[in-house]
């Protein structure tokens, strides 16, 4: 719980930024990296918050220095460089991520993305998709949650990239709870 306190401060402030009064729980961060590995690569992470999502990846075997954590509030990214001090911290807008240098070893194998992408206009979500997809190595995947009945990338921007979107299931042990989705290139 003690995430939880300026997590809301944080949704008090800009509401439209965090679209969430608490933090996502275990069991959502569990389902949102299930299937990253340490053979994964470089990850990429869009809007970390307080690193619920982080620490699992961690758990799930991957290396600090192998994290890219791209968080737009000072606040949450000052955060994350004191908790995870191995891991790169960019703070910028994800919408930014095309133009940003992440400097990895390689290639990252997969986002994921703790952002309220319903919450953004249309050409947001293109442009923070669009970025990932250009970092990404071929057959990476983006993972994203939603709190909605259906992928929160519209047809329209997934026909744009050519991405295909699958739900990977709900999370109900988790408020409120949330639809997990993994995008990837159409083959």
């Amino acid at each position: 719980m003690p995430d939880a306190v300026p997590f809301f401060c944080a949704w008090m402030s800009d509401p439209l930024r965090v679209a969430s009064v608490v933090p996502s729980s275990v069991a959502l961060a569990r389902a949102m990296t299930a299937e990253i590995s340490n053979q994964t690569g470089p990850v990429i992470e869009l809007g970390p918050g307080t690193g619920v999502f982080t620490r699992a990846l961690l758990a799930r075997g991957v290396q600090q220095r192998q994290l890219v954590l791209v968080e737009r509030g000072r606040d949450f990214a000052d955060m994350m460089r004191i908790r995870f001090p191995e891991a790169r911290v960019i703070c910028a807008d994800a919408a930014s991520l095309a133009h940003q240098d992440l400097d990895p070893f390689e290639r990252p194998g997969a986002t994921v993305s703790g952002l309220p992408l319903l919450s953004m206009a249309p050409a947001q979500v293109f442009a923070i998709l669009d970025g990932a997809f250009r970092h990404m190595r071929p057959g990476g995947a983006f993972y994203q949650f939603t709190y909605g009945p259906r992928c929160p990338v519209s047809r329209r921007i997934r026909d744009l990239l050519d991405l295909e979107a699958e739900s990977l299931g709900w999370v109900f042990r988790n408020f409120p709870p949330a639809q997990v989705y993994r995008l990837t290139r159409r083959t």
